[in-house]
């Protein structure tokens, strides 16, 4: 039996976490013969639930960070900003000081990205690469697209990018992506034969699903938000082989994007460090895509960062 794991998981109330703790008591994300203690409620294994953040990350090594103030109707951007500024910088400070400086965190709660910056901001011992925000299930939403319009399974479906924001700006790419049909592996462009569908649709219903599923549901997204955030985890624990997965990190300056924003990027996975991969060619159109996604993002951490100031 492995050493037992401390994972923390933040807003373990609501409807995320809701499905997200199953999936990490019975294995799926840091396997089967893993124990875990986790910081929230649960009803097997061993059980923290508290609301003092230098308890719950005491020694962490792993941190789901789904709770997040969401915007509201009336709620300006800078009013968002700043509640989520005020959540971040006390739940940075409680890990720069007591959690393991290798913890591996992933930002749920929105504006992910942004949030994540705060975090690693107020947690200057942790090293930034141990903080990520999820764009698995943009990911997964997009792979998701492209498969059911080729009659194939999921599985069969790599390589797809998400590049920039976890937002309505992001750039679901598939021009680096592949898919298996009847056993042969070809790349996705050449499989849809449909530019103009992969330029258009494809891109702005990946960018709208999650609006798409709050008009159906009236709630967003819980269940596949919860498998993007373990299989983002597990990929970070586990590895991610010959295949790339694509998770926001902080910028090194890779691609023409600004250094220090958390801009989700394609990357490797081995021995539970990440790398961006590196030399894909970017023609105009995704060009222009990526670049209008990091300019929403280096919006959002301005103002964000001035709100840390005040």
């Amino acid at each position: 039996m492995a050493e037992t794991l401390k994972v923390v998981v933040t807003g373990a109330a609501g409807q995320i976490a809701y499905s997200l703790l199953f999936s990490v008591a019975k294995g799926d994300v840091f396997g089967k013969d893993q124990n875990c203690c986790k910081s929230c409620p649960l009803f097997l294994l061993d059980i923290v639930a508290t609301d003092d953040p230098m308890v719950a990350f005491k020694d962490a090594d792993a941190a789901f960070m789904v709770g997040a103030m969401p915007r509201r109707e009336g709620m300006e951007r800078k009013d968002l900003l700043k509640a989520n500024v005020k959540i971040f910088k006390a739940q940075g400070q409680a890990m720069d000081q007591v959690s393991k400086k290798n913890v591996k965190v992933i930002v749920v709660g929105n504006p992910a990205n942004t949030n994540a910056c705060i975090l690693s901001k107020y947690a200057p011992s942790i090293p930034k690469a141990n903080f990520t925000c999820m764009t698995r299930l943009d990911q997964n939403r997009a792979q998701a697209q492209i498969a059911a319009k080729l009659g194939v399974g999921n599985d069969q479906v790599s390589n797809v990018i998400i590049w920039g924001n976890h937002s309505s700006t992001q750039f679901p790419d598939v021009a680096h992506a592949s898919v298996t049909i009847q056993g042969k592996t070809v790349p996705v462009p050449e499989a849809v034969k449909d530019d103009s569908y992969l330029k258009n649709e494809f891109i702005k219903t990946v960018q709208q699903r999650g609006a798409a599923v709050i008009k159906a549901r009236k709630l967003s997204s819980a269940m596949s938000a919860a498998k993007a955030a373990c299989d983002h985890m597990r990929d970070w624990f586990c590895g991610t082989g010959d295949k790339w997965v694509s998770m926001g990190v902080i910028s090194d300056g890779s691609y023409g994007i600004r250094e220090g924003l958390m801009y989700s990027y394609p990357v490797r996975i081995q021995d539970k460090t990440w790398s961006i991969v590196q030399g894909l060619t970017i023609n105009e159109f995704a060009r222009e895509k990526m670049d209008a996604t990091a300019a929403e993002l280096s919006e959002e951490l301005d103002a964000a960062m001035a709100e840390c100031e005040a």
